[in-house]
């Protein structure tokens, strides 16, 4: 197997993965994000690091994100929307934090495959990347990939794809966005 036969592939599975996620839920996530005061994420692994890259992106358009456990993360509110990401639903510090963040009275919101898991009593709101998880579940499409990597590349673009909505919705100028990047490089 070459390159371009493996690169075919894994592009079929992201594509197909993203037209099956439901447009209502994801302009609802968009509402969330646009009506809280700040934005928490919490993820472990690889679907932490896609989970950072989605809240830099929001950063970039203006958004106050924090991403649990840096250093600079402020205290959440009743103001303010946890995105949890968890394909399985079932680890166990996205768990914990949920729940800790409920106990503040913010919104939480799931990000997964699995509708029926643990998170379910911590959400407010549920986005379903129908795919495979390390629980291999009867309704979810399974990868060649390794492990859930169509997740984790999923879930990141799931984030551009939000992050364009609101670029075209708010008519952001795409040069200004760089007042927001980095510039200590």
């Amino acid at each position: 197997m070459n390159y371009s036969e493996v690169q075919k592939e894994i592009r079929a599975e992201i594509f197909n993965t993203l037209e099956q996620i439901d447009d209502e839920s994801v302009e609802k996530l968009l509402a969330e994000i646009k009506q809280a005061d700040k934005v928490f994420f919490v993820g472990v692994g690889r679907v932490l690091l896609s989970l950072q890259s989605v809240a830099k992106r929001l950063a970039h358009l203006g958004i106050k994100t924090y991403v649990v456990g840096q250093i600079t993360e402020p205290a959440i509110t009743d103001k303010d929307l946890l995105i949890v990401g968890s394909g399985s639903g079932e680890s166990a510090f996205p768990l914990i934090i949920a729940k800790k963040a409920k106990q503040f009275n913010a919104r939480v919101a799931h990000i997964g495959a699995n509708p029926d898991c643990s998170m379910k009593q911590y959400s407010d709101h549920f986005v379903r990347i129908p795919v495979a998880t390390k629980f291999n579940l009867p309704n979810q499409t399974p990868s060649v990939q390794p492990m859930t990597s169509l997740f984790e590349q999923t879930l990141l673009l799931l984030g551009d794809s939000m992050a364009l909505m609101l670029v075209r919705e708010q008519d952001i100028d795409m040069h200004s966005l760089w007042e927001h990047h980095a510039n200590l490089e």
